[in-house]
């Protein structure tokens, strides 16, 4: 197949545009650098069977050729105020990757007879009151709170693209992702891994809000895509949660990490501190992509942290 990725230089994005390439397929490329960094996709110079423009998915979007597949993957994601591409600092830009970018790539699918695969979000279930999140969850979001320009941008998106299947008849498919981590993160993302392993590298205690006992369910990057590309390639059109379903509290997380690294500044805990609509805990059903996808979570936390801190490490000596 031909597929069009949007946010290909994403760290999501970039690892997805390897797998399809691997499988065989071409790609087409797209992001506008935003939060995407050209260094994801810097190993790709010179392959046949990749090419890239750079364009911003608000706008209308034109791609040359004729295409088998488009996947939505172009918006900012980390919940953190405190790093420069936390969607709470990119307000307008989230909403129209969101709005404007999922109509804008639907429009495209819709043009070539193409299977459409939208990148959504355990986001959208909000500080949830069901646990864990099953698909048919409706969720418990702030429409009008600082996080809902992610949340609500996404619900939108999901509102659309099954607009575009029932209308249209387009070929379409929903991925919600939940938390995700491996190589690629940007070492300024904001969230728990990358803040953890950079702390834990440069010999600083790990900071820890609260009482620690709030909790994430961390899936490795190469679960997650092999859950998308197997969703891309099915016949399913419901959404479906990809993630892992082992739940980790902050203080569990923070001793792994700082095992992992030899660090023996030990954990610092300040005053509660949690954003508008931030999330208690989290952590998804996934009996749905083991029913229509036969797809489970492989990678043990500790191997896949063992990559992670492998990549930042790097990473950091470079910076």
């Amino acid at each position: 197949m031909r597929i069009l990725v949007t946010g290909a230089a994403g760290f999501l994005g970039s690892n997805l545009c390897d797998r399809l390439l691997a499988e065989g397929h071409s790609v087409v490329g797209m992001d506008n650098f935003i939060t995407g960094k050209r260094e994801n996709l810097a190993h790709l110079a010179g392959n046949e069977r990749f090419s890239f423009i750079r364009h911003d998915v608000s706008s209308y979007i034109f791609v040359p050729g004729k295409l088998d597949g488009v996947i939505h993957f172009a918006s900012p994601a980390s919940p953190n105020p405190a790093s420069p591409m936390g969607y709470t600092n990119l307000p307008i830009q989230t909403m129209k990757a969101g709005a404007l970018g999922t109509h804008n790539t639907l429009g495209v699918a819709l043009a070539n007879k193409a299977r459409y695969l939208l990148a959504s979000t355990s986001e959208i279930y909000g500080d949830p009151l069901e646990h864990p999140q099953r698909e048919s969850y409706w969720g418990h979001v702030n429409p009008i709170g600082p996080r809902s320009v992610y949340d609500e941008a996404k619900r939108f998106a999901e509102a659309l693209t099954m607009a575009y299947h029932r209308f249209h008849g387009v070929n379409t498919a929903i991925v919600r992702i939940f938390n995700t981590y491996g190589p690629r993160m940007h070492v300024d993302d904001g969230r728990v891994v990358p803040n953890f392993i950079k702390q834990a590298l440069n010999r600083e205690a790990l900071t820890i809000y609260g009482d620690g006992e709030q909790t994430r369910s961390f899936c490795y990057v190469d679960d997650l895509i092999e859950g998308i590309y197997r969703l891309l390639t099915s016949a399913e059109h419901e959404p479906v949660n990809i993630g892992n379903d082992v739940e980790t509290s902050m203080n569990e997380f923070a001793v792994i990490i700082n095992r992992l690294t030899g660090n023996t500044a030990g954990v610092t805990h300040l005053p509660e501190s949690r954003g508008e609509g931030d999330p208690q805990r989290r952590q998804p059903d996934i009996t749905r992509a083991g029913e229509v996808l036969g797809w489970e979570p492989r990678v043990p936390l500790e191997e896949g942290l063992g990559r992670t801190i492998n990549y930042f490490k790097e990473a950091l000596e470079k910076a």
